[in-house]
């Protein structure tokens, strides 16, 4: 399975906030010596961003029964979210409603109320 096309698939129709995703790997470590690479996408990001993201996605993974290969959460403007679920060792995307956003993903950029950091949070999360 390739988690670019994975996620390109499970976003039609739906507008992306944010998103943190995690390729779990314990088997083997990347040039860096690091196991697990996350990629995120905070509260709002630019095109550039988007772009950098989508294409960190590119990677091929098994899906199957086995070890759980990805990880994460993916929240939408709808107030819904996405879930990695596993079972038995196969994985996919649960569709749910959107949870309260972590403070680390909300930027500047979104202070649109022209408010403090704790009362943007207080906005996106009621």
């Amino acid at each position: 399975m390739n988690a670019k096309q994975e996620f390109l698939r499970l976003i039609e129709g739906k507008n992306v906030l944010c998103a943190e995703i995690r390729r779990l790997d314990s088997w083997t470590k990347d040039d860096d010596g690091e196991e697990d690479k996350v990629f995120s996408l905070s509260v709002g990001y630019t095109e550039n961003d988007w772009d950098d993201f989508i294409e960190s996605l590119d990677f091929h993974y098994d899906n199957g029964y086995g070890l759980q290969e990805v990880d994460g959460t993916i929240w939408f403007t709808d107030n819904s979210w996405a879930e990695r679920a596993e079972y038995d060792g196969s994985e996919w995307w649960a569709v749910k409603k959107r949870p309260n956003i972590p403070a680390a993903l909300i930027t500047d950029a979104l202070n649109q109320w022209g408010t403090s950091q704790s009362e943007s949070e207080e906005n996106l999360n009621p």
